[in-house]
């Protein structure tokens, strides 16, 4: 049983989804959010205030500009896309403190939240039920 709570208290951890994360963004907690996908796709669509930085560039040179005392939410397109996952690790090992976004962006909009960028718009809210 043990085994089972700490399971789940580490994933809690090192997820989080779009609801606390829309909630610690509009209180003004220390949170910055990583779109780590591709330029192109960051400009016709993202998570308002993130910054693009794709995971596949990540290194110890551009991250020596990012501030170490706050919380980074990686996120990607969603469900089918692990560029979350892998920013998340490149981010982890370069001792940044990181959550990972459920569902990217896809589950963002499926909450109903906006996003900016050429295709960005209103979210559309498919409500879970949770």
């Amino acid at each position: 049983m043990d085994d089972q709570i700490h399971f789940y208290e580490a994933k809690l951890r090192f997820e989080i989804d779009s609801w606390d994360l829309y909630e610690a963004l509009r209180k003004g907690e220390r949170v910055m959010v990583i779109d780590a996908r591709s330029p192109e796709a960051y400009e016709r669509e993202h998570i308002p205030h993130a910054i693009n930085l794709p995971h596949r560039a990540m290194n110890e040179e551009n991250a020596s500009l990012l501030d170490r005392s706050v919380i980074y939410v990686t996120y990607c397109d969603g469900i089918g896309c692990n560029a979350s996952t892998k920013g998340a690790l490149n981010l982890a090992r370069l001792g940044f403190t990181v959550r990972e976004l459920m569902g990217g962006i896809d589950w963002w909009k499926r909450d109903g939240y906006a996003t900016e960028g050429v295709e960005g718009g209103e979210g559309r809210s498919v409500s879970c039920g949770c």
